[in-house]
C-alpha cells in the first residue's frame, strides 16, 4: 500500500458496505482496484469468493496479474474475473438448467442476430408492404435497447425511433417470433446473457444460491453499465451489500450501447450508505493540458465535481490551429506528426482521433501521399470480416446443429446455392421447424427428430445439379471433422473454404492471413464451445489485430475513433474537426443530456494526451468534395471550446485572412483584350 496516494488507499482498504469511487482520467483506477482486491484477500476474503466484473477480459486479466504481484498468482487466479458477459456465460452453463436452458446453448454475436430477424422479417412478409419497415440493424438495435434499458417497445420507438412507431405491431410480431425460434434452436443473442442472468437471480430455485456466492463484487468502468446490469448487481447484494464500483461520470460516452450515467450519478441513491472516494491525482498528463480538460468539463450539466491534477514536470500549452479548410487540416496534421517525429516522438506514440469514422477520410490520402504509415481503429470488427463470419459458421454447425443462421451462410458458400436454394436445403434437412416462404413446394421433408449433420448424407436433398460436387466437398468437410482437435478441425474447414473465398471474395490474400491467425487461436483451445464463445464475448476489435501491424514498417501512426480510444494513451494526440457539427454531431444536440454526453467525448479525446495536444478547426466545409470551386460553408468552432478554454491554448492561424477574396471587391478596368475582341466581333 505503500505506492498508493491517500485517496487511493482510503479506497483500497474500504471495508464492508458500498464504495463509489469517483476515478478522474489517467488518475490510476487500474493500480486502485487491483490493491483492493489484493486487500480482501490478505484480510482473509476466500479469492474465489470475490467477483470482478469489467468491460473487456483484458482489464480483468491486468488488474489480476496487479493482484497476483501483491498476493500471489495462486491467489489471484482463484478470483473471479471477466465481463458481465463472460460471467453470466459461465453462471449459465451451471446453473442455466433451473431457468429451463440447456448448458450446451451456443451464443450468436449482434450481426447474427440481425442476420436472422432479417430471415423472421421475410418469412412473415413485413418488408413487402406498401410502408417502409425498418432494416435489420435498426431491428436489431431496437431489441438491444429493449432488453438493456429495460424500458417497453412503444417508449423505446417513442424516444429513438420514431419514424418506427407506426410499426410497432409488426415490430412486436418479430420479435416474439424471433425469441421462439432462438428458444427452437437452443441459441442466445449477446443481450439474452444478462436477462438470463437477472433471471438466475429471480427464481425460486436458484435466487439466494446466486446471491450468495460472492462475499464482495467489484465493478470496472461503472459509468458505462445499463440498467439491465444496475439490475442484477442489486440482486446479487440482496443479502450483503459489499459492492466496490469505480469509474469517471466525465468519461460516460455509450449512450448508444443503452448505457446510462445515471448508474454513477445516483449510485449513493440505488445504494444507501454508500461511501464515494474521489482520484484526482493525475499521473498521465501534464498540468496545462488538465486545466483546460477541467474547464471544459466545468460547463457540464450535472456531475460528479472534481479537478484533475498532476505533479508532472511541463509546461507547453496546448495548441489550437484554425485552418482554412480540410485540405489544409490534413496538410497540418501531417507537417505536426512528422516534426514531433523529428524531436524524437515515434508515430506509435502519437494518434489522431475524430468523432466518426469518416472524418479521417481526407487526412488518410495525405498520409499515404507523404509515406506515413497508419493503423485506423474504429472501423470494421473483427466478426463483422465476411469471411471470418464465413468460417465461424462452419464450426457453430459442428456445435449445434439446428443453428439456422449458421446454416443459411453455410450453404450459400457452395457454388450454386443461392438464398432460396439455402432454404430449401435447410427446410429438407430439419433445421426450420416450418417451411420457409421461399422454399420448393415439393421440397421433401425429412424426419425433425434426427440431426440436420446425419441427414447430409441423404440422397433425396434437393441439391441443384450445378451445386453436386461442391456439396458434396462441404459435407465431406463436416464429417471429417468427427474425432479431431479443434486446431485441426479449422484447417479441414479452411481446406473446403478457401477455395470458396477465392471465388467470394476480392483482395483474397489478406483475408487468408486473418484464418490463418484464426487457425492458431483455435489451436490454443481444447473445447470447441469456450472458443466459439470467447470470440463472441471478447473479439479482436479489428482484423489487423490479428494480422499484425500494417505493411512492413517498423513504425506507424494511429488513427482511432473517439469511442474506440477510451483507454488508451499517447504522448501526442491530435483532435480534429473541433466544430460544431462534427462534435458535438449534429444528430446529437437535441436534448441537454445528448449534449453533455458529446461533451464527456471532447474531454475522452482530450485526457488521452500526455504530453502534447493540438486541436484543429477548419473553418470552411465544402458541400461536395470535389474540387475549391464548389460551395462551401463557414464552420463555427466546436461550443465546447469556450473563451475560458481557448485562453488556456496557443492559437495558430494557419492561412493568410489577406488572401481571402473580399466580399464586395473594387472594380478594376476593363482588361484591353476584351475590349479588343468586343470591338472585332462588333466589326468595329
Amino acid at each position: 500500500m505503500d505506492d498508493l496516494n491517500p485517496e487511493q488507499h482510503r479506497a483500497a482498504t474500504h471495508g464492508a458496505g458500498p464504495l463509489l469511487i469517483i476515478a478522474g482520467a489517467g488518475t490510476g483506477k487500474t493500480k486502485t482496484l487491483a490493491h483492493r482486491v489484493a486487500h480482501l484477500v490478505s484480510e482473509g476474503t476466500p479469492p474465489e469468493r470475490i467477483l470482478l466484473l469489467t468491460f473487456t477480459r483484458r482489464a480483468a486479466q491486468e488488474m489480476l496479474r496487479r493482484a497476483g504481484d501483491l498476493t500471489g498468482e495462486t491467489q489471484s487466479r482463484r478470483v473471479w474475473g471477466g465481463t458481465f458477459h463472460a460471467v453470466a456465460n459461465r453462471l449459465l452453463r451451471t446453473y442455466g438448467r433451473a431457468i429451463g436452458l440447456p448448458p450446451e446453448f451456443t451464443v450468436m454475436d449482434q450481426a447474427d442476430t440481425a442476420d436472422l430477424m432479417n430471415l423472421i422479417r421475410d418469412d412473415l412478409e413485413l418488408g413487402e408492404g406498401k410502408r417502409r419497415f425498418p432494416r435489420k440493424d435498426t431491428l436489431g438495435e431496437i431489441y438491444s435497447r429493449l432488453i438493456n434499458a429495460r424500458e417497453t417497445l412503444s417508449d423505446v420507438l417513442e424516444a429513438v425511433y420514431p419514424w418506427c412507431i407506426e410499426e410497432v405491431e409488426g415490430i412486436r410480431r418479430l420479435f416474439q417470433t424471433y425469441v421462439q425460434r432462438k428458444r427452437q434452436q437452443g441459441v442466445l443473442d449477446y443481450d439474452d446473457l444478462l436477462l438470463y442472468w437477472h433471471a438466475l437471480t429471480q427464481a425460486e430455485m436458484t435466487r439466494d444460491l446466486i446471491a450468495s456466492l460472492f462475499d464482495h463484487v467489484l465493478v470496472d468502468e461503472y459509468q458505462d453499465t445499463n440498467v439491465a446490469q444496475l439490475d442484477i448487481l442489486r440482486a446479487m447484494r440482496r443479502h450483503n451489500r459489499n459492492l466496490t464500483v469505480v469509474g469517471d461520470d466525465a468519461q460516460a460516452i455509450y449512450s448508444f450501447r443503452a448505457a446510462t450515467v445515471r448508474n454513477i450519478l445516483d449510485f449513493p441513491q440505488h445504494f444507501p450508505g454508500a461511501e464515494v472516494v474521489r482520484l484526482e491525482q493525475n499521473y498521465r498528463s501534464i498540468p496545462p493540458i488538465l486545466a483546460l480538460t477541467n474547464v471544459v468539463m466545468a460547463q457540464a450539466y450535472e456531475g460528479h465535481a472534481k479537478t484533475l491534477w498532476s505533479s508532472r514536470s511541463g509546461q507547453t500549452r496546448p495548441s489550437l490551429f484554425t485552418c482554412l479548410d480540410e485540405t489544409q487540416q490534413a496538410e497540418i496534421i501531417c507537417r505536426q506528426v512528422l516534426d514531433d517525429r523529428e524531436r524524437g516522438v515515434a508515430l506509435r506514440q502519437q494518434a489522431v482521433l475524430f468523432r466518426s469514422s469518416h472524418h479521417s477520410d481526407q487526412l488518410e490520402v495525405e498520409l499515404v501521399r507523404r509515406n506515413i504509415p497508419f493503423v485506423k481503429y474504429g472501423g470494421l470488427k473483427f466478426l463483422e470480416a465476411a469471411h471470418v463470419k464465413d468460417l465461424l459458421a462452419l464450426l457453430r454447425i459442428l456445435e449445434n446443429p439446428q443453428d439456422e443462421m449458421s446454416w443459411f451462410r453455410a450453404l450459400q458458400l457452395i457454388e450454386g446455392v443461392g438464398p432460396r436454394h439455402a432454404r430449401t436445403l435447410m427446410t429438407a434437412l430439419g433445421v426450420l421447424d416450418h417451411p420457409a416462404d421461399h422454399a420448393e413446394p415439393d421440397a421433401p421433408r425429412l424426419e425433425r427428430r434426427r440431426s440436420p449433420l446425419s441427414l447430409l448424407t441423404s440422397e433425396t436433398l434437393p441439391v441443384p445439379s450445378m451445386a453436386a460436387g461442391s456439396f458434396d466437398a462441404f459435407r465431406q468437410a463436416l464429417a471429417d471433422c468427427d474425432g479431431l482437435t479443434l486446431g485441426a478441425q479449422v484447417e479441414r474447414l479452411r481446406g473446403f473454404y478457401d477455395s470458396a473465398l477465392e471465388r467470394l471474395y476480392e483482395n483474397a490474400e489478406p483475408r487468408l492471413r486473418d484464418l490463418q491467425q484464426l487457425e492458431q487461436m483455435a489451436g490454443r483451445y481444447l473445447s470447441r464451445q469456450d472458443f466459439l464463445t470467447d470470440l463472441v464475448l471478447d473479439p479482436p476489435s479489428s482484423t489487423s489485430d490479428l494480422a499484425g501491424p500494417p505493411l512492413l514498417d517498423e513504425d506507424y501512426l494511429t488513427l482511432s475513433t473517439i469511442h474506440s480510444a477510451k483507454g488508451g494513451e499517447w504522448a501526442t494526440v491530435h483532435v480534429i474537426h473541433a466544430a460544431d457539427g462534427m462534435i458535438p454531431s449534429d444528430m446529437s444536440t437535441g436534448s441537454t443530456e445528448a449534449v453533455d454526453e458529446e461533451r464527456r467525448l471532447f474531454y475522452v479525446a482530450l485526457t488521452r494526451a500526455r504530453d502534447r495536444l493540438n486541436v484543429y478547426f477548419p473553418l470552411r466545409y465544402y458541400h461536395r468534395r470535389n474540387g475549391r470551386s464548389d460551395s462551401y460553408s463557414y464552420a463555427q468552432i466546436t461550443r465546447f471550446l469556450t473563451s475560458d478554454a481557448r485562453a488556456l491554448m496557443d492559437h495558430q492561424v494557419m492561412y493568410d485572412a489577406s488572401s481571402e477574396p473580399s466580399s464586395s471587391p473594387p472594380l478594376a478596368p476593363a482588361a484591353p483584350t476584351v475590349d479588343q475582341l468586343l470591338n472585332d466581333l462588333l466589326g468595329g
